[in-house]
């Protein structure tokens, strides 16, 4: 898409600090880090959902993530690492292209996601899976 940011990166029309590139996908320092070295895995093809990427495509994002978080606690300077993808604006997803974040840790980093605790009313579960159950396939 000719006004993607991501995909600008993906061409080399404009730069990016990049860690790791292949044939499926690039690893790029996000220029708003949570934390240093908060990196960004994409596909080099244009998809603004995950779920429109082809498979191959979201194999390998996933395993250059899971790798670039191992090879950051391997440093010796993080102690873990979080992955993290929004998919869809309300799930937080800023730009228009599917995308992993890998977020090295510290654990005196002062990050912390915002997480809430629900519960579910009696039988609220078991209609959610139902629901679930209709529309699920692989």
């Amino acid at each position: 898409m000719s006004d993607c940011i991501f995909c600008k990166i993906v061409n080399d029309e404009i730069p990016a600090k990049k860690l790791y590139k292949d044939e499926h996908v690039i690893a790029f320092l996000d220029i708003a880090p949570i934390t240093k070295g908060h990196t960004l895995v994409i596909p080099k093809v244009h998809q603004e959902s995950i779920s429109a990427v082809p498979a191959e495509y979201q194999q390998k994002m996933m395993h250059v993530s899971s790798q670039i978080g191992k090879a950051f606690v391997r440093t010796g300077e993080y102690d873990g690492f979080n992955l993290h993808l929004n998919n869809g604006q309300c799930a937080g997803q800023v730009v228009p292209h599917a995308h992993m974040h890998v977020v090295p840790r510290i654990g005196t980093d002062g990050f912390h996601w915002n997480w809430r605790n629900l519960s579910y009313e009696e039988n609220e579960a078991d209609e959610i899976i139902a629901k679930f159950n209709e529309k699920f396939s692989i």
